[in-house]
């Protein structure tokens, strides 16, 4: 039997327990790093629009100008998805 470590998709501490399931019966994790900003996490989303990388590809289609209709249909996901990740996405202005 081999035993693979559950890491933090945000800080990759492996100090992970469980924490219960999901409505759709995903085992739910929990991260006991006190500096991590991420409290619970599901290892394998069901839904793409939660992936890391297709949040990044949101947010390189929006700066190289396509519409929000456009991505949502290009990556397979809800508009509204698209607008709730580009509101919490600082904007490239605000680094100057």
């Amino acid at each position: 039997m081999v035993l693979e470590p559950i890491l933090c998709p945000t800080c990759g501490s492996n100090d992970v327990v469980k924490h219960g399931q999901s409505g759709e019966g995903k085992q739910r994790y929990k991260c006991r790093n006190s500096q991590c900003s991420r409290s619970t996490f599901i290892r394998d989303y069901r839904y793409r629009g939660y992936l890391p990388e297709v949040k990044r590809q949101i947010a390189d289609m929006a700066v190289n100008g396509s519409g929000i209709r456009d991505t949502a249909r290009v990556l397979k996901i809800s508009r509204t998805t698209v607008i709730e990740t580009l509101k919490k996405r600082p904007s490239p202005q605000s680094n100057q």
